[in-house]
């Protein structure tokens, strides 16, 4: 399926947090004004923050409340969008395919399409990695997208709904949360869930005792949590979760995972009906195999510092699918909704120059700190990490300044898709009804 249009076709595959501030940048400086023609491609109708997926899970955010429609954006920002999954280009005829899109029922609505790309751009984000240990495919909850965060949601209100209906004990676990994995997401999601069994006993569930019947532990096989964040904040969160009574086990790596509960290599075993594996992230498997593009062993696209993937001038990656050089160092950029963040803003420039012929700007990350939110209790973090060689260390931020900082950081997001005037509008309703709503997503 080709354009007949002459401009030039900007494909972007992935309506992630830099994939959908690509398009909206890109369709408002070049689709307004027919210097090209931009499309997004994504398998789903609609776009949440993927670091709001915690929420989710946990309830204290309703999905469906802020989830934003890819077709009202792309109408509203002068973009295509296309219901698709890409699983295969050609890069001789510069040419992408798109799978069959099927029903809930497996019946094909959509067929295969290709089409032609003069520029295309992937942004397909990151999977959680299992590392192929037994049974935590069957047994896990995972959290890599809002329909793997509603059925979790769905899930702990099943569990609990359960359990406080049964006449016999409690069995040993059955209330029991163990989260393998202690970066961001885990940490964040524990005190979510311990806020969401004080919430459910609140709305009526009340044979259920949260002190007694409800443990949540966090299993990291690191010697700390939060791993990849300095060690003054990894001690500032466990000292807030130790105040919620949420068990830090560190040091232990899982080697199976049944239906009861998490075995350990050291032979320990932790009773838990309800698992969630946030431990590690890959690329989707299948950028592996897209025409010979180099990847890495967690299937990311090899890229230059310019973004541009390493055979080839016409396709570019960034954010967590991208394993981008930084200058200096044997390191890649971190996985991180910051850096997704100025490479968008990065490639709306190079994405212009790309059309004037003019070399491309190189990517360098900037470090602006860390920010961990713990439910209402607590929100910890440092602040302009970019300047740790000028300056004594990061600062360090807590308590209010730290949540406020963090709800800007979603703001900016926001602004990034929304403007500001429609961003001031949309917090104005979300404070009016704010008390019209329970504080948990009961259902």
């Amino acid at each position: 399926m080709n354009t007949d249009s002459g401009l030039h076709q900007f494909f972007i595959i992935g309506g992630g947090a830099g994939g959908l501030e690509l398009a909206t940048k890109l369709g408002h400086k070049l689709g307004k004004k027919k210097k090209a023609e931009i499309t997004l491609v994504d398998c789903n109708r609609t776009h949440i923050w993927k670091p709001l997926l915690h929420e989710v899970a946990a309830g204290s955010l309703n999905s469906y409340e802020d989830e934003l429609s890819y077709m009202a954006q792309a109408h509203w920002n002068h973009f295509n969008f296309r219901l698709g999954r890409l699983d295969r280009i050609n890069r001789e005829k510069r040419e992408i395919s798109l799978a069959p899109t099927l029903d809930e029922d497996g019946n094909e609505y959509i067929p295969r399409r290709n089409f032609h790309y003069d520029t295309l751009v992937i942004a397909v984000g990151s999977v959680t990695n299992h590392f192929n240990i037994p049974g935590v495919e069957e047994h896990c909850q995972f959290l890599d997208t809002r329909e793997e965060a509603d059925r979790f949601h769905q899930l702990l209100l099943r569990k609990y709904t359960a359990a406080h209906t049964q006449v016999e004990p409690l069995r040993k676990g059955q209330l029991h949360i163990a989260i393998a994995g202690a970066g961001a997401t885990g940490v964040e999601l524990s005190a979510e869930l311990y806020e969401a069994s004080r919430q459910l006993v609140t709305f009526g569930l009340t044979n259920i005792h949260p002190e007694r019947d409800v443990k949540i532990t966090i299993i990291e096989a690191a010697d700390k949590i939060l791993p990849a964040l300095p060690d003054r904040i990894s001690q500032k969160t466990v000292a807030a979760l130790n105040k919620l009574n949420i068990d830090v086990m560190t040091g232990k790596r899982i080697n199976k995972a049944t239906a009861e509960g998490l075995y350990t290599e050291s032979g320990e075993f932790i009773p838990s009906e309800i698992k969630v594996w946030a431990a590690g992230i890959k690329a989707p498997d299948f950028l592996k195999d897209l025409d010979g593009l180099e990847t890495n062993h967690i299937n990311q696209l090899i890229v230059k510092t310019t973004l541009e993937t390493t055979l080839d001038e016409n396709i570019f990656a960034f954010g967590d699918c991208a394993a981008c050089p930084m200058p200096g160092t044997d390191n890649i950029v971190p996985p991180r909704a910051q850096a997704a963040h100025q490479q968008a803003s990065l490639l709306v420039k190079s994405m212009r120059k790309r059309l004037a012929g003019k070399p491309l700007t190189e990517y360098r990350y900037v470090d602006y700190g860390s920010l961990v939110n713990m439910s209402r209790y607590s929100t910890v973090g440092s602040l302009m990490g970019n300047l740790a060689g000028k300056i004594s260390g990061n600062v360090m931020v807590e308590g209010v300044i730290a949540r406020l900082v963090y709800i800007s950081l979603y703001k900016m997001h926001q602004l990034a898709l929304h403007g500001p005037l429609r961003v001031f509008l949309l917090t104005i309703a979300d404070i009016i009804t704010h008390k019209a709503r329970p504080r948990m997503k009961l259902h």
